[in-house]
């Protein structure tokens, strides 16, 4: 039996949490209001008007104190611990011996938000959250799965075999039939799963981390994170977003930095064939884009020629998150109409081969990796005729929370390469879109930088 005393919506709050249980309720309030009459009637709780008397702590094995008056709550704790119950005082942490959490119920799966007591009104709002992203009907996907558990355990023998099949069942045709209330179509097709030979073979998804911000992850490869029995990361890509795989995954740095590579392309191959060839799903993640100066093309290659499958799963390339957070326009009608993506260093070690002409028909230009070059980059646009006075953004750790805007000029570009207090990736927008920028917030690049102007 567990004991509640309280008259109002605290009350009622607890009343309803235990009614989800198997628990008999007692109810005291003082002078119970209506939501607290109506839920202890409807979950069928003894209700007792009047004052609480440590009486009422009669075979209770747990109390909750919800009078929400100080000075009765301290009352009951003290009546509890003299005889040995356990109690809960809402919203006073420093007086409970145990706190319940905030319960997203989908039976037979529950999901619990606790902040130990500090922000209860925060584990609400968390729970409001998690309530709106999981199916109503997941509890019967929840469900299905025990009732499979004991034949799954017999017909498919290792543990790796079983953690894909039920990887599979959770984000297959099973699942989606069962969250559209097919339970028996479901059941038939997890058990034509089961008769099929166990999938054991290796995969490799290239996967672009976006430009750091854990929000910017897609939900495509937060799922693929959690699948991976290897990751191979970059150094750029954020421990945060390393952490959400799976606790159990192998991590491989390759360290792949400008100009400092704690393993080569050749090797970062190798690792990839190696463990796919070992049966292992492995995710590559790099910063950004794969596709996007990620040498992804690279890998691809070597991996069709080895014979190992793969997926390319997308990211937010740091030309777009950057341009978004800044509110720098990369098009704009009338004045750009073409985007162009660059390095600030070409393979074979010259500066901008083929920019110029494109910049000087309009188009904005991204220029990644380009801090360094700086001086050169402006030097050849110059040189080709692209205006001294052309807008310029330089964006410093794009779209992470130690982001920075920089603003100036094509002529005070080459400044850049000679600030010391800029360490991070910088990735440079060129082009007369970013007049129309609006980088009130924005730091000059040299002196006094070009005049934010809103989009109109």
């Amino acid at each position: 039996m567990v004991l509640v005393v309280g008259s109002g919506s605290a009350a009622a709050a607890k009343v309803r949490l235990l009614g989800e249980t198997e628990a008999r309720i007692r109810v005291v309030a003082r002078a119970p209001e209506r939501e607290v009459v109506e839920d202890a009637a409807r979950l069928g709780a003894d209700l007792i008007c009047g004052e609480f008397d440590p009486i009422h702590l009669q075979d209770a094995t747990l109390a909750f104190a919800a009078t929400e008056n100080e000075a009765d709550d301290r009352r009951i704790a003290e009546a509890a611990r003299a005889t040995g119950v356990p109690v809960n005082v809402v919203d006073r942490p420093e007086l409970c011996d145990f706190i319940t959490p905030a319960i997203v119920n989908r039976a037979p799966l529950a999901v619990a938000i606790g902040t130990e007591g500090a922000a209860p009104v925060l584990a609400r709002h968390v729970r409001a959250k998690i309530e709106a992203m999981l199916s109503p009907d997941i509890g019967r996907l929840a469900a299905l799965a025990d009732s499979l558990r004991g034949v799954v355990a017999q017909v498919i023998t290792g543990g790796e075999a079983r953690r894909r099949f039920w990887a599979r069942l959770f984000d297959g045709p099973v699942a989606a039939r069962a969250l559209a209330g097919d339970v028996p179509g479901a059941r038939a097709e997890a058990v034509r799963m089961m008769a099929a030979a166990p999938d054991l073979a290796g995969f490799v998804w290239l996967v672009g981390a976006g430009p750091g911000a854990t929000d910017l992850l897609t939900l495509r490869a937060q799922r693929i994170l959690q699948e991976a029995d290897v990751i191979v990361h970059d150094s750029l890509v954020p421990s945060d977003v390393i952490a959400m795989g799976r606790r159990d995954a192998e991590r491989i740095s390759v360290g792949k930095r400008k100009g400092a590579h704690e393993a080569t392309q050749h090797e970062i191959d190798a690792i990839l064939i190696r463990e796919a060839r070992a049966g292992r799903r492995v995710v590559r993640l790099k910063s950004g884009d794969p596709l996007v100066f990620g040498r992804a093309g690279e890998e691809m290659a070597a991996l069709v020629a080895a014979g190992i499958p793969f997926e390319v799963v997308p990211g937010v390339t740091a030309a777009f998150a950057g341009a978004a957070s800044a509110r720098v326009p990369l098009t704009l009608r009338g004045v750009a109409s073409s985007l162009v993506f660059a390095t600030g260093h070409d393979l074979d070690g010259r500066t901008l081969p083929e920019w110029a002409g494109l910049a000087l028909q309009g188009a904005t230009v991204a220029v990644y990796m380009g801090r360094t070059v700086a001086g050169a980059v402006a030097g050849r646009l110059m040189e080709a005729g692209l205006a001294a006075g052309t807008p310029v953004v330089a964006i410093e750790n794009a779209a992470r929370s130690d982001e920075r805007v920089l603003s100036g000029y094509l002529r005070d570009l080459p400044a850049l390469a000679d600030r010391h207090d800029v360490t991070g990736p910088v990735l440079i927008l060129i082009g007369e879109a970013l007049a129309h920028a609006a980088l009130e917030n924005a730091s000059p690049l040299v002196g006094v930088g070009p005049k934010a102007v809103q989009a109109a």
